[in-house]
């Protein structure tokens, strides 16, 4: 989560798409280049560990633009192999 945070912050787009599930992943995703995102707040994550292969994680992340705001996500996450992929968002507001 915090990656993917970390590149939405620096605006990578292309590591967005490869750390996202192939089942649910977009063909393409558009960033707003006018959105900073400077803050995650990680509230709680469920399984996850070194021996799972899925877990879920919430999440505020707040951002600044023509307004400041905040988006508070529940997130699946699944491990093929070594690496972790976000699925979906279970709630989002």
């Amino acid at each position: 989560m915090r990656s993917r945070f970390s590149a939405f912050a620096l605006g990578d787009a292309d590591y967005l798409l490869r750390s996202w599930h192939p089942s649910t992943r977009p063909s393409s995703l558009e960033l707003d280049p006018g959105l900073v995102w400077y803050r995650l707040d990680i509230e709680r994550t469920e399984r996850g560990g070194p021996l799972d292969t899925d877990g879920v994680v919430a999440f505020t992340a707040h951002y600044r633009g023509e307004e400041r705001g905040r988006l508070h996500e529940v997130s699946r996450f699944v491990r093929e192999g070594r690496d972790w992929f976000y699925v979906d968002a279970l709630t989002r507001s």
